[in-house]
């Protein structure tokens, strides 16, 4: 069974890239964030023609995140509870995957860093730690649950120094400031596992690359999509990689699709 999450940067431009990904690939679910459109132009058609049950959170042109399953999906919760955000980027939902019901979220962290003409605004900083603190107060309630859990998107963070082709250039930067990191540490130390860093704990798994310069052919990525699982999904663990070839796809995406794969139960 996988799992994939994928931030697809516009889902009407990127439709003739996912469709064929979603058919060589065949995940079994999709978290996608940065769908870039409303209700009204979602490609809700093509994906149910490509085998998918769909359920999103739209907003016009920004943001705007998604699940597709190949099962019936119940939506449970259209952003983070304790924060009025008139952003979509929280969409969680309930779904059962080889007879075990599974909680899914698709996560789209804010970036933070502030507008280029603006050095000195730190307002988008202060969205993202905020935004981050009510995600971390709702991860803490998933935790109780006995299901598994899967929370997967674009978190906007370089964790490590490892996590980047050259961390440098990224020490002023919002995705890799002290605060930020320590805030995605604190999701690992509530009980949830990164998916990739368990199984490859020195591998880099870039899951994006800039569109400017030669950041692709040589390889100037950074990590900063993940999938995290609490005990009862990472107990079912059995893969995680970074499909790169939506990357290397025609028009693509600055991102390419992470998945995991679990067995059908915890083992005994």
């Amino acid at each position: 069974m996988k799992i994939a999450t994928y931030n697809v940067n516009s889902v009407n431009a990127r439709m003739e890239n996912l469709t064929a990904w979603l058919k060589t690939a065949e995940p079994d679910a999709v978290l996608l964030q940065e769908i870039k459109c409303d209700d009204g132009n979602f490609p809700f058609f093509e994906l149910r023609a490509a085998g998918y049950e769909v359920k999103m959170l739209g907003q016009k042109s920004y943001n705007g995140v998604a699940v597709l399953c190949r099962k019936p999906l119940t939506v449970v919760r259209e952003g983070l509870p304790g924060l009025t955000d008139a952003n979509a980027r929280y969409l969680e939902v309930q779904t059962e995957l080889n007879g075990s019901p599974w909680r899914l979220a698709s996560v789209y962290l804010p970036n933070g860093n502030p507008p280029y003409n603006n050095p000195a605004d730190k307002s988008k900083l202060a969205y993202k730690l905020q935004w981050f603190d009510a995600f971390l107060a709702h991860a803490a309630e998933l935790q109780k649950l006995s299901v598994p859990v899967v929370l997967g998107g674009d978190f906007n963070v370089i964790l490590t120094p490892k996590d980047v082709y050259d961390s440098r250039p990224f020490v002023h930067d919002a995705l890799f400031l002290p605060e930020v990191r320590k805030r995605l540490r604190m999701l690992e130390y509530a009980g949830f596992y990164d998916a990739f860093r368990t199984l490859h704990p020195d591998e880099p798994g870039y899951t994006f690359w800039d569109y400017t310069g030669n950041a692709l052919a040589a390889d100037f990525g950074m990590r900063i999509d993940y999938l995290f699982l609490n005990a009862p999904a990472a107990d079912r663990l059995t893969a995680c990689a970074v499909d790169k070839s939506p990357r290397l796809d025609a028009k693509p995406s600055d991102h390419t699709a992470l998945v995991s794969e679990f067995a059908c139960s915890a083992p005994r």
